[in-house]
This record gives structure tokens, sequence and C-alpha cells, in this order.
């Protein structure tokens, strides 16, 4: 019942992580440290399933790989993954990825949360406010023609790919806005190419937590299973959304994970 209760919470997680690019973790996260997170000594149970954050940061990583492959591959299919700039974004996030899984502990107290919190809550408000904005109703694409700064990208990209590892969110809640106020690529071609960046992040982040052992497979696949039915699903919603609608939902999420972050560093 565990499982398949969890693969049910997979599949909206895939569906709302694919539909504004963001790979599900803000979640994934929250849902395994405040719920099933307890002590190394106490009987086993659907509460009692993680003993640890890195365990639970990286069971959400391989969550996150599992919807952000789904994802992808719907999203190829509607020719929306300008990679162009995925693949030089994809591969700038790898170095960051394996760093912080690595340092991941050291990276998650009291004021690290506190100050990202506030960061994400600022940065939500400031992208509602310019979701009426040009940039955020872009929706024709001239490849062709798309002028944007690499350099950047990359730069925004390795930062992006520490995130995602360390936080086990996903750096799709950064890279996303970043890249459409940033970079001005159009929402859906953002959203699109930020899933493929996370899957090839995540992947990272996941092979780097298994080889520290902090993956749980049974709750893992549980729940990535359901991300990934789930990412077919939002990939499919995202063919008939307006793209401010995808920025608003966006900010939306920026803004409760830095409620969340906020809360977690008082629970501490």
């Amino acid at each position: 019942m565990e499982a398949v209760l969890l693969f049910i919470i997979g599949i909206g997680v895939g569906a709302f992580g694919t539909l504004v690019g963001i790979g599900g973790g803000l979640i994934m996260v929250p849902l395994f440290v405040l719920v099933m997170t307890g002590k190394a000594d106490a009987p086993p149970s659907f509460f009692n399933t993680f003993h640890t954050v890195s365990q639970a940061v990286g069971t959400s990583l391989v969550g996150i790989f599992l919807n952000t492959l789904s994802g992808t591959l719907a999203y190829i299919k509607q020719k929306k993954v300008y990679f162009d700039a995925a693949i030089p974004f994809a591969a700038a996030t790898l170095p960051g990825a394996f760093i912080g899984s690595y340092v991941d502990d050291y990276f998650t107290g009291e004021l690290f949360d506190m100050l990202f919190g506030v960061m994400l809550i600022i940065l939500s408000v400031i992208m509602y406010w310019k979701s009426s904005a040009a940039k955020a109703k872009v929706e024709y694409f001239d490849k062709e023609n798309f002028k944007y700064s690499k350099k950047l990208g990359i730069f925004i990209s390795i930062f992006v790919g520490f995130l995602s590892s360390v936080l086990g969110i996903g750096g799709g809640v950064i890279h996303v806005p970043l890249m459409i106020y940033v970079l001005s690529f159009p929402p859906h071609v953002a959203t699109a190419t930020s899933h493929f960046i996370l899957a090839i992040s995540s992947f990272a982040g996941s092979i780097s937590h298994i080889m520290l052992n902090h993956v749980v497979w049974q709750p893992a696949i549980a729940i990535g299973g359901g991300t990934a039915v789930g990412a077919q699903l939002g990939a499919s919603i995202s063919q008939k959304t307006k793209p401010r609608i995808i920025v608003v939902l966006l900010s939306a999420v920026m803004c409760i994970l830095g409620v969340k972050l906020i809360l977690m560093a008082g629970i501490r």
C-alpha cells in the first residue's frame, strides 16, 4: 500500500514538475524529510523510511531523474528542447552536482536554509510582478536567429547543478526563471530545455548519492515510477498552457519553496 501511495503521489508530482520544468523535488524532499524520516533505532514503518536528510535527498534525486528523463523524451518529440543551449548547460551542471553531493551536509544548516528561502521569496515576488512583461508571454521561437549569452548560461548552470544536488530539489526552480528573464528564452522552451538539463544533472547527482549509499530503493522506484508517468501528462498539458501561466505557477512554486526552507530552518 505504501508503494502504491507513493506511485500515485509521484504521478501528480511528475505532471506538475514537468509542466513548470522543476523536476518535482519541491514536493518529494519535504515529504521525505518531514513525514518519512525517523530515528535509526525506531521500528521500520512508512514514517521511518529514512534516517538521514542525505537519504531523503539522494532518494529524491532518483525520482527527479526518472521524472525528467520521461519529460525530456516527451519534450523532444514536441521539438521544444533547444539543444544548442541544453548540451553545454547540462555539461556545466555536472561538476556542481558531484560537488554538491559530497558537501550537502555543510550547506543544510539553519542559516543557509533561511537565506536561500528569503532569496527565493523575493525572486518569486519579482517574477510574479513581471509575469505580464513581454519576456513572460513569448510563444514564437526562432532557433536560427536566437541570441543569448552562452558563457553566462554556463556559469548559471554550474551554480544550478550544485544547488540541485545539495537541496535535492532539482535546479529548475532557479534555472527556468533565469533562462526566461536573464537569457530571454521563451517560457515553453525554457521549461523543456531545463528538463533536459535536469535529467543530466540529476543523473550525475544520483550516481554520487548511490555511491555514498544515500538512496533507499523501494520509495525511489515507487515514486520515481509515478513521476515518469506524470511527466508524460505534464508535457501534454503544457501544449495547451499559455506561457504566462507557466511563469505564474513557477513564481508560486518558488515562494512555497522559500517558505518551506525558512520553516525547516526554524524546526532544526
